[in-house]
């Protein structure tokens, strides 16, 4: 792209598609919450808080003044947590330019609007919903930003944005597959740190590798159910934003909702868990509560989910949820 794309938010997802960008290529603007992160990423090309140990290309310039990093671009790519996306998009509004394809990279479903990002991003800015994109797919930040292959979903509606995104991000490690289905990417999406958490607490009390198996297969069957009924295609929630994703969360130490729920499963309080994680957003403890609600609204039954947010909001003990999920009635798969 012939501009120079902005990044906005240094977290390791932020901080990792804006290298895969530059390797691709390309020139990036990285906005930083913190002036003090942004100076220490320019002056040692590395990012401790959160990609701690990979060295980033000089292509990368960060900066904690957003009208600096917004101004020009023609591609920004939105990587604030899910809950955060609206106030920041509110602040920002006015500093994007003219038909620049909005980007989020956020899993989530916004509580109380019950709107998947890429709706929010459409209610605050205005913007036309076709210059609206979503990435996701199993994509640990820490694996790619070391260089290790990895594959990923670039959903727009608009298919030309949709090329021009995939040709951006195209490198030597990372290969985007582009999708007009941005519902079934976004349900996707949101839905996976929910049953990764469950996974989590399955592991976090001893259970083996036959339960997570279980919770997983389950758990893509909820979140099919509830992509079906938004207007989602099986063939998008049966690909990498719905099972690759799903699997590469739920199995990984790396994944920070999986490790999230292995504390709570070993005993420990939400407070004590939520320290331990203190600075980094573990996006299913709220994804749980407005997927859940999501899915009432539309008469889905999400088991799992139902369960991991009784743990998170309403004081169920692990072993209850446990007992809970493998008490249900019995019946045809």
């Amino acid at each position: 792209m012939a501009s120079a794309t902005a990044v906005m938010g240094a977290g390791a997802w932020g901080t990792a598609l804006a290298k895969v960008l530059v390797d691709a290529g390309g020139e990036v603007r990285l906005w930083a919450r913190r002036a003090d992160l942004a100076a220490q990423i320019n002056a040692t090309r590395c990012n401790p808080d959160y990609l701690p140990g990979v060295r980033l290309p000089t292509g990368v310039h960060a900066t904690a003044d957003a009208a600096e990093a917004l101004s020009g671009a023609s591609t920004v790519l939105l990587g604030v947590p899910a809950q955060t996306m609206r106030g920041n998009l509110e602040r920002w509004t006015g500093l994007f330019a003219d038909g620049a394809t909005l980007v989020s990279l956020a899993k989530g479903i916004e509580l109380g609007t019950l709107m998947r990002m890429s709706q929010v991003i459409v209610s605050v800015t205005g913007v036309d919903p076709e210059q609206v994109a979503v990435i996701s797919g199993p994509n640990l930040a820490s694996e790619i930003a070391a260089g290790q292959p990895a594959a990923t979903v670039v959903a727009c509606s608009d298919s030309g944005r949709a090329i021009a995104l995939q040709r951006a991000l195209s490198c030597k490690y990372f290969r985007p597959y582009t999708n007009a289905d941005v519902i079934g990417t976004e349900v996707g999406g949101a839905c996976k740190n929910v049953i990764a958490l469950a996974c989590g607490m399955a592991a976090g009390v001893g259970l083996g590798e036959n339960t997570a198996a279980a919770i997983i297969t389950r758990g893509l069957a909820e979140i099919m159910r509830l992509g079906v009924a938004l207007g989602a295609k099986t063939t998008t929630l049966a690909g990498l934003a719905g099972v690759g994703d799903l699997v590469a969360t739920c199995t990984s130490p790396h994944s920070r909702n999986r490790s999230f729920g292995k504390l709570l499963g070993a005993g420990e309080s939400m407070q004590s868990a939520l320290r331990a994680w203190d600075g980094h957003v573990v996006e299913g403890v709220a994804s749980c509560e407005s997927v859940l609600a999501l899915a009432s609204s539309y008469d889905v039954e999400m088991p799992l989910t139902d369960a991991v947010h009784r743990v998170c909001h309403q004081g169920l003990s692990v072993d209850e949820a446990v007992v809970l999920l493998l008490g249900r009635s019995t019946k045809p798969e």
